[in-house]
């Protein structure tokens, strides 16, 4: 986002009536611990609230001013500004960023793409808080590879963890012994050795697909092992017009419990379009949970499911995302401001202490 994109997001903001804060309040802006907190309830379903005495239900009728308490020994004032300064925060710089395109090299007629498995001891997931990750090439989710249906690809994958590995690609069409199930189609990566994966790009089989470990993958892919793959058609014009995309992986798990491309809210990317223009979203989900993600303010036409084209298209403003499922839609932007973008579960999204996690933006400017 460039400083003339973020001044205008906090301008709208501003136009609102939402005062500036001072950097004073970011430090107010939740904690690891209401992370970690948010991941623990994430599946506990909450029990309805009792219904306040008599007496106590007088009082908040006439005490509900600048002194009331929100709850946990909070003020209003305390509470919404911890609100307030997460939303002024966004969107926050964070060391590291995953996702970028993958460079390859070619040998002959094949792409070389080399992919090595590291842990990295702090991966800052939200602004001062870190989690240890286990990543591709030292970013989570992995650099992007991106060809072309008829291509043919290598990778090279080099295992310098302290445990096997594999390498699963998901969606794609591969020759059984490429498709990366340690001891039913090879060994395992053991730490220190190299597997080479080589596979051609089938007519067809293009779109939004993934690559992930299998080996021990319910902590090695939600600790950050996963990556987009995405093929582009031959022929362009078999796919739906769109003037820019973004990918949206969705994970949760270890690394701040809840994130978008190995970040959460603040730290998070907003999508940015211009009046007029169409936006590709890629959603992938290398989590294990649903996640429906809804857009505030427009409507999204759904494209294509992993990685095949619909029969009928259809719209929506919330889509729900299954582990393992890819989803492309096209969201036309009709309206200006800044709309929120997040996860419905709303405990994936927002604490008493204000948003987080699967929370972004998309911002229409003239």
């Amino acid at each position: 986002m460039s400083q003339a994109t973020r001044r205008r997001f906090l301008g709208t903001i501003g136009a609102l009536g939402v005062a500036a804060a001072g950097g004073g309040l970011l430090s107010a802006c939740g904690s690891g611990d209401d992370d970690d907190a948010a991941l623990a309830q994430a599946s506990t379903p909450t029990s309805a609230p009792t219904e306040a005495p008599e007496e106590d239900q007088e009082t908040d009728k006439h005490d509900a001013g600048s002194t009331a308490e929100a709850g946990d020994g909070e003020s209003v004032e305390e509470m919404d500004a911890m609100h307030e300064a997460g939303i002024l925060a966004f969107p926050a710089a964070t060391e590291g960023l995953g996702g970028q395109p993958l460079e390859y090299e070619m040998d002959g007629d094949v792409k070389v793409f080399k992919l090595t498995c590291q842990v990295v001891p702090e991966w800052e997931y939200s602004p001062g808080k870190y989690a240890e990750a286990w990543t591709y090439n030292r970013v989570t989710p992995g650099p992007e590879i991106r060809v072309t249906e008829g291509d043919t690809v290598r990778i090279e994958v080099t295992n310098e963890l302290h445990e096997s590995t594999a390498v699963h690609w998901h969606g794609l069409m591969v020759p059984n012994n490429m498709d990366g199930v340690p001891f039913i189609t090879q060994p395992p990566i053991k730490p220190g050795e190299t597997f080479v994966y080589e596979f051609p790009i089938r007519e067809g089989n293009v779109g939004s697909h993934m690559y992930h470990s299998h080996h021990n993958s319910a902590e090695q892919v939600t600790k950050g092992m996963l990556g987009a793959f995405i093929v582009e058609p031959k022929d362009p014009s078999t796919r739906p017009a769109f003037d820019s995309e973004f990918t949206m992986i969705l994970n949760d798990g270890p690394i701040g419990a809840f994130t978008i491309n190995g970040k959460g809210f603040p730290a998070t990317q907003p999508i940015v379009a211009r009046l007029g223009e169409k936006v590709l979203v890629r959603y992938m989900n290398e989590g294990l949970m649903i996640h429906p993600m809804h857009l505030h303010g427009m409507p999204m036409t759904v494209i294509a499911q992993d990685g095949y084209l619909l029969p009928q298209p259809y719209m929506c403003d919330t889509l729900n995302i299954a582990p393992g499922q890819r989803f492309e839609a096209i969201i036309e932007a009709t309206e200006l401001g800044v709309w929120a973008f997040h996860c419905h579960i709303l405990s994936h999204a927002e604490t008493r202490h204000g948003m987080f996690g699967m929370v972004t933006a998309m911002i229409v400017e003239e």
